[in-house]
């Protein structure tokens, strides 16, 4: 196994001081929204092993080398037979610690037959990699889960289109009444469907003024609206803010946790968390975002159907494992929670893993891990943990080995 070394990502949205303070470092006074764990090309987190070498004299230290090449010189070797025939030769899964100073964009991702359409049609039309513009950036679905290690806000899928309605009707707001009356007159997926295309199609000029009266209305009212007040704040006059209101608003408790499938807009909130993901940058955004809103392609994709937010809570298993059950097939995330002098928990798996210590001090082989510190375990290597203190695994489904 092998410890990692992980960048974080220092977007706008991002947190000064959360990820910091479970590090046990001082705050930069720069946010830090994402620490990367696993082998995205963007971000490869970094390992210390030595390069294969006929020199078995050489005492050389080894240097940092990116988790992507070592798993490129021996994809089977590192992931396992099964996990190169099911998801080709790369890690299929990414693994993050999220933490969300100010509201993230609202966004949906596309389903695996939607993301494979969608990126060949791009390349067909030779729309650049990197232009603004791109929607599908990889033939790949981004199914997510987020654990919060906090409280931790969202917003996820629909709210009944009546809700909704009441919501804003509340406000007060004479140019939100033809919203109002959609969402009450029409059938659930005709009214969610309208009104989100009015929205991002209406002039920008006259949505930012309703966006202000909207904003002003939810700050004095406060309560349920106080969530659209402070979008409002991060992103004044974005249509977006209204979007949001279409949406159930969720706080997650310290281990609870909420599973994002395809087609369902979500954003987050405020709060420190866990994420894992199919290791894809496919995301078409619905608003709080200066980039680039495809709406023909949004509306496509969106899946316009009323749900309650499904908060997942771990199920324990008689090796004390506690498993987040997703119908995900690139990834699972489990817990445990170690006490001292309690029996070793047995780790090994035919799957690559990502082990990372939350809380506490935990002991992965020879490899002590306090908060924030991970490690990679290649598929079918021999590993346990012991310790006091919280132990999050991120593998591969056992399903598809």
């Amino acid at each position: 196994m092998d410890r990692l070394s992980n960048t974080v990502r220092p977007y706008a949205w991002g947190s000064t001081t959360a990820i910091p303070a479970l590090l046990g470092i001082a705050p930069t006074g720069e946010p830090q929204a994402e620490m990367w764990m696993g082998a995205h090309p963007g971000a490869p987190s970094r390992i210390a092993r030595p390069k294969s070498t006929a020199n078995t004299a050489d005492t050389t230290a080894p240097t940092e080398r990116p988790l992507t090449d070592v798993i490129a010189a021996d994809p089977e070797g590192e992931l396992g037979a099964a996990t190169v025939a099911r998801f080709g030769p790369r890690l299929p899964f990414l693994l993050k610690l999220l933490a969300a100073g100010a509201p993230l964009s609202l966004q949906v991702h596309p389903d695996l037959d939607q993301a494979r359409k969608g990126y060949e049609d791009e390349e067909t039309r030779g729309v650049p990699i990197d232009a603004p513009h791109r929607t599908y950036k990889d033939a790949n679905h981004k199914p997510e889960l987020i654990c919060a290690l906090t409280p931790f806000d969202g917003l996820c899928g629909f709210r009944r289109p009546t809700e909704a309605a009441d919501a804003m009707e509340a406000l007060g707001v004479d140019s939100l009444k033809p919203y109002v009356d959609l969402l009450r007159a029409h059938p659930e997926e005709a009214a969610l469907r309208e009104v989100l295309t009015a929205i991002l199609g209406a002039d920008p000029a006259e949505m930012a003024d309703t966006v202000a009266e909207a904003a002003a209305a939810c700050e004095r009212l406060g309560g349920a609206h106080a969530p659209y007040a402070r979008i409002a704040h991060n992103y004044p006059g974005d249509p977006g803010v209204l979007a949001a209101m279409l949406l159930n608003h969720v706080r997650l408790q310290p281990g609870e946790a909420l599973f994002l499938g395809a087609g369902v807009p979500h954003a987050y909130l405020d709060g420190l968390g866990v994420e894992i993901m199919a290791n894809s940058d496919n995301v078409l955004r619905c608003g709080l975002t200066p980039k680039h809103i495809d709406v023909p392609e949004l509306l496509r994709i969106v899946r316009f159907e009323a749900t309650e937010p499904g908060v997942l809570r771990p199920e324990a298993s008689p090796s004390g494992e506690e498993r987040y059950e997703t119908p995900v097939d690139e990834f699972a995330l489990s817990r445990y929670t170690l006490a001292s002098g309690a029996a070793p928990a047995e780790l090994t798996a035919p799957t690559p893993q990502i082990l990372l210590c939350t809380a506490g001090t935990v002991q992965v082989g020879e490899l002590g891990l306090t908060p924030g510190q991970s490690v990679y375990v290649p598929a079918a290597e021999a590993v346990e943990a012991t310790g006091s203190g919280t132990l999050f695994r991120a593998t591969v489904a056992a399903r598809t080995v």
